[in-house]
């Protein structure tokens, strides 16, 4: 009976460490805000709206897409920084190319049950013209919300052919961070 009584006593002392280790006093008051948003709390889509969509025709500027996350869960949560975003080309030439991050800084948003933030995709199209191996031609997206591995595949709607730079150190074709 001893013996008992001393493992279910050492017992509630372990639990009770692990207890007070998992979740400090002073951290459970410093939580404040709600949890960041998880892939499966989000739906993702380009924005398509006239206003929207990227300048294709043209090869003389930079132009924008935007891609959106929409918060579809039942609680509110945050994004912050970048998404992860891989093109996958049309050609078989093109291969993937995984964008990389502007210098801009990434604030945090806070995206309540149904609401609705974007990042902004900077392309540098080119002409028709421009010789095959100095063009890519988007066919899908791997969009991948900050933080998370599991992405969104997205169809690219809006053609056009953007200069091939995915070896350069400072490509023309990069991501902004969420919300900016």
């Amino acid at each position: 009976m001893k013996s008992k009584l001393t493992a279910v006593a050492l017992a509630a002392v372990v639990v009770a460490g692990t207890a007070a280790t998992a979740v400090p006093a002073s951290a459970a008051t410093a939580r404040t805000g709600p949890t960041r948003c998880h892939t499966a709390d989000l739906k993702a889509g380009f924005a398509t709206g006239e206003d929207a969509r990227p300048e294709m025709g043209q090869s003389k500027k930079q132009t924008q897409a935007y891609v959106w996350f929409t918060n579809r869960s039942k609680r509110t949560c945050s994004l912050s920084g970048f998404a992860g975003v891989d093109m996958i080309g049309a050609q078989k030439s093109d291969g993937t190319w995984s964008l990389v991050r502007s210098s801009k800084k990434p604030v945090k948003m806070i995206l309540e049950r149904g609401a609705t933030v974007d990042f902004s995709i900077t392309l540098l199209p080119v002409a028709r013209s421009t010789p095959q191996k100095e063009k890519f031609v988007p066919a899908k997206f791997l969009v991948t919300p900050p933080n998370e591995t599991q992405h969104f595949t997205l169809k690219w709607p809006f053609g056009g052919q953007i200069l091939k730079q995915d070896g350069a150190t400072h490509p023309a074709t990069y991501l902004n961070p969420v919300g900016l």
